[in-house]
């Protein structure tokens, strides 16, 4: 069993990261391979609508024709992957622009304009999300980040038929906070949440992984 994990965060060895480290910890448990790739390292970009994916009987069809350094993860994830698990911090109320780039060359080609739309995925396999985020849960309910969060799982599903979510609140943001302007946050709060809430997290995050590999 192969898990790949999808670091979409710019920052290493932060919220995201440690996350997505704990839920490939929960895969590899159950006996799976695991890698963790990170987009930030790569030079890519979003779909270009070029729809070379989309041609009756074409070369590419149901494959995204572009050819960067997103390509060997995009075939690693076709043909060896039994479970993928994304995870990016929330900015301005969505995923990076890595994160999101990502996901229009990942879903894009595979969906066909079908009434209803279907994938064209060789095969049916489980995906993970994971979402970093500053605020609390109820300031991500009043923002409505849920509705973010409910369709990016939604197109995942369309496409792999299994989807699920696990969202980190409150997140510990900076190393030093009497370094940056924190005025609307309580960094002793933040830090004592960082101690008590964090490993709790990061054990769901474990599980979270151990799930998804379980099930595939």
């Amino acid at each position: 069993m192969k898990v790949i994990g999808i670091n979409g965060s710019p920052r290493k060895s932060w919220n995201t990261e440690t996350l997505l480290t704990k839920a490939l910890e929960g895969a590899a448990a159950q006996g799976a391979e695991t890698e963790l790739v990170y987009l930030y390292d790569l030079d890519f970009k979003g779909c270009i609508s070029c729809f070379a994916c989309k041609l009756i009987d074409g070369p590419h069809n149901g494959i995204c024709a572009v050819h960067d350094d997103l390509s060997p993860l995009l075939k690693k994830i076709e043909e060896e992957a039994d479970v993928i698990i994304l995870g990016s911090p929330v900015y301005f109320g969505s995923m990076t622009g890595e994160a999101r780039s990502f996901i229009e060359r990942l879903l894009f080609a595979p969906l066909v304009y079908s009434h209803p739309p279907r994938s064209v995925f060789p095969r049916k396999i489980r995906t993970g999300l994971i979402h970093t985020m500053n605020v609390t849960e109820e300031m991500s309910i009043a923002r409505g980040y849920g509705a973010m969060f409910k369709s990016t799982e939604a197109s995942f599903r369309m496409i792999f038929g299994e989807a699920e979510t696990f969202c980190c609140y409150d997140t510990y943001q900076f190393p030093d906070y009497s370094k940056v302007v924190m005025e609307y946050m309580d960094p002793a709060k933040k830090a004592a949440r960082r101690e008590e809430v964090f490993p709790d997290d990061c054990w769901k995050a474990y599980e979270f992984g151990c799930r998804l590999a379980s099930e595939a």
